[in-house]
């Protein structure tokens, strides 16, 4: 199956209830919503037959024509000779030099598909003298990079004397431009390259797999988690129109991507400077929709090109949580201040909502965004398991014998 800029999904996915203190940003039937049914892990959603982490690969602009082939019948040969389902993002990020390639298929059929593409770029580079060279490019979450790398480097120095190639990894600083993906470059010949690519993404499974089941997560993939977050991030107003696209269409990719619900709720007033963008997905679905959108606002120039994109974001706690993410005296919201250099505040006098739930609100750039809701979720479950033992603990009352 070959998917170009598909506009994955329809309208659905899990409705997020918008809490009272959220009710000026407008609520309702004008919400617009973006997902797919089973997008939350369900027995129908795509992410049930998702086995494998897909092989995502960044490919030249210029090469994208020959990739696809006259009337798509190149890439439409990759997809059955592999047995791969293969999306192409041309339309994402218009005027890159460089296109996101999406492969899922079993390990097997990625590498696989990956030799054709690389064969296919190195043809139309010796056949057009654009460029001297075409290196891999392969695009992975940054929390895998650190064991990709492995203790002083051994693993990848290993891969790179074992293949004969030359592998770099771009820095930590390019993620708050367009995304949350670092980029691996592998640079050698087209077999090398492949021989790399297998190295690599084997490694880059085993530290997915093995964040699957430190998640204690049962299913076949981290989308599956059981546990659906719900986060409410604010966007300046001019900027839901590139958020939505042509007719829905980046964000339903968004959805996709992300394998998330989200939502934009319709402003009670036309002149509120800030829209509220509902996000109800599992927490590597709330990592790569927030990314996403970070990226999109530095792409679409809403933010200069030496300013960090900050945006706030609200999340719910149970009250009985509120007070472990203050601490004593604030002195836990200040440790979680220093640590992620993002602003938590827990508004004061706050009225539960019907759940007993109060809001947190946190305001910074991407990671330090993350990172803050990372700690407070950790906070969370830290006090349900003890609200669990306690419970565990109290004694039932014994039934009077007759």
């Amino acid at each position: 199956l070959y998917i170009l800029d598909e506009e994955a999904g329809r309208d659905g996915g899990v409705r997020p209830q918008v809490p009272r203190w959220a009710s000026k940003m407008g609520t309702g039937s004008r919400e617009q919503e973006f997902g797919q049914p089973g997008a939350m892990g369900g027995p129908q959603g795509p992410r049930h037959r998702q086995q494998e982490l897909p092989l995502r690969i960044l490919v030249p602009t210029q090469f994208v024509g020959a990739i696809i082939g006259k009337e798509g019948l190149t890439i439409k040969n990759i997809t059955k000779q592999t047995q791969s389902k293969v999306d192409i993002h041309r339309k994402e990020n218009a005027g890159a030099t460089e296109k996101a390639i999406t492969i899922h298929s079993s390990k097997e059929g990625c590498s696989q598909a990956c030799r054709m593409i690389l064969e296919i770029m190195e043809k139309e580079a010796n056949d057009t003298k654009i460029v001297e060279e075409v290196p891999l490019k392969i695009l992975t979450n940054n929390s895998l990079v650190g064991r990709l790398i492995g203790k002083e480097g051994r693993n990848l120095k290993k891969i790179e004397q074992d293949t004969g190639t030359k592998i770099t990894i771009s820095s930590l600083q390019d993620l708050t431009i367009y995304n949350q993906e670092r980029t691996i470059t592998v640079r050698g010949g087209v077999e090398e390259c492949c021989n790399a690519e297998v190295e690599i993404t084997k490694k880059l499974r085993e530290a997915h797999e093995n964040d699957v089941a430190s998640l204690n997560v049962s299913c076949l993939c981290v989308f599956q988690t059981a546990e659906q977050e719900v986060v409410y991030l604010f966007v300046p107003t001019p900027a839901v129109g590139a958020l939505i696209g042509k007719k829905g269409q980046h964000i339903r990719e968004l959805a996709h991507y992300a394998g998330a619900s989200i939502k934009i709720a319709a402003p009670d007033n036309p002149d509120d400077p800030e829209r509220m963008v509902i996000i109800t997905g599992p927490p590597e679905g709330q990592f790569k929709a927030q990314g996403r959108i970070y990226g999109k606002l530095k792409e679409e120039n809403f933010f200069t090109a030496k300013e960090d994109v900050k945006l706030e974001a609200h999340i719910k706690v149970p009250l009985t949580a509120a007070g472990r993410v203050i601490g004593k005296g604030g002195k836990t919201v200040n440790e979680l201040q220093n640590l992620t250099s993002a602003e938590v505040v827990v508004p004061r006098d706050q009225t539960p909502d019907e759940n007993d739930e109060v809001f947190v609100k946190i305001i910074g750039h991407f990671f330090a965004s993350q990172t803050a809701q990372r700690k407070i979720r950790e906070i969370i479950q830290q006090v349900k398991q003890q609200e669990r033992k306690h419970q565990q603990m109290v004694p039932t009352p014994s039934q009077p014998s007759i």
